[in-house]
């Protein structure tokens, strides 16, 4: 290849991208950033040519490069990487893949906000009106942190769903999968009140199966459960970032801390793979980790 190879190879690799990928504009930024980052290396190497390039030269360079850039940042590179160099084969101008022996990095798992059984009744305690909407809202609180669901599954609720004599809850989750929760006395009570005195004025002349429903006697949409999660947090005061899935991951912590079985956990939580309930050992490590500190005596330099 000519001393242009670079400039050739990478033209014809984002016009790949541009026109028959379709990538939107932040990824082919992405993607240029890191092949000129290679392109940089390779030419500080003495490396005039991409498809001279074999595994031992990217190894290098990501060695070189792990310093400067975060986990999901290398993720990235490498995943660049392998298009480009499959793309070289695709079309004809190469047959050898030198990203096809590299192990991409383990991206960081970030745990989620949890909140603290005060957090979770200050949150709870911000709804306490006797408006139908409020006794639908205060339900909607104690169901979310009392079954752990998804915001998902509580707005696709059916009033069939209640089991009130045996205190269950069917949910159906991803790929319409169905389990069956216990339901506690908190959320039972909010819900039966809300059923008994709230329902039935949203509900309206329209019949609607759904459990919990807007002011037009609609089923209650997602949006409208973030911003009652938003409105609620904002008036007990606690973190921005507060969401619906806060209370799940909050569910799940409190179940953990108080000693239940992680399978019993993924099982409540429908989780296919234990490997997704996982990430609560850590937060429960973590938990367990602070109570050390505050309670052993020799835990820190006095």
């Amino acid at each position: 290849m000519t001393v242009s190879a670079w400039d050739q190879a990478l033209d014809n690799f984002m016009a790949h991208c541009s026109a028959d990928k379709g990538l939107a504009s932040a990824s082919l930024e992405a993607s240029r950033y890191d092949l000129a980052r290679l392109r940089r290396w390779c030419e500080a190497e003495g490396i005039t040519a991409p498809l001279t390039i074999r595994d031992k030269h990217l190894r290098a360079f990501l060695l070189d490069s792990a310093g400067e850039l975060a986990p999901s940042s290398r993720a990235r590179l490498l995943s660049t990487l392998r298009a480009f160099f499959r793309f070289q084969i695709a079309e004809g101008l190469s047959d050898i893949d030198p990203t096809s022996t590299l192990v991409a990095p383990r991206r960081g798992r970030k745990l989620p906000p949890v909140l603290t059984l005060r957090q979770v009744v200050m949150l709870i305690e911000t709804v306490d009106g006797a408006r139908p909407s409020d006794l639908r809202d205060r339900a909607i609180l104690e169901v979310l942190y009392g079954c752990g669901c998804r915001v998902s599954e509580l707005c696709g609720l059916d009033v069939l769903d209640l089991d009130q004599s045996e205190a269950t809850l069917l949910l159906r989750g991803k790929g319409q999968k169905q389990r069956m929760v216990p339901v506690g006395e908190p959320a039972l009570e909010a819900m039966g009140l809300y059923l008994r005195a709230g329902r039935s004025e949203l509900l309206g002349k329209s019949p609607n199966a759904a459990l919990f429903l807007n002011q037009r006697g609609g089923r209650l949409s997602r949006v409208s459960v973030w911003n009652l999660i938003k409105k609620a947090g904002s008036a007990a005061g606690l973190p921005e970032e507060l969401s619906p899935h806060t209370l799940r991951h909050t569910y799940a912590t409190h179940l953990l801390e108080g000693g239940a079985d992680l399978r019993i956990v993924q099982e409540l939580l429908g989780h296919a793979d234990i490997g997704t309930t996982e990430i609560y050992t850590h937060i429960d490590r973590a938990w367990l980790t602070e109570a050390w500190l505050g309670a052993h005596p020799r835990a820190r330099v006095k």
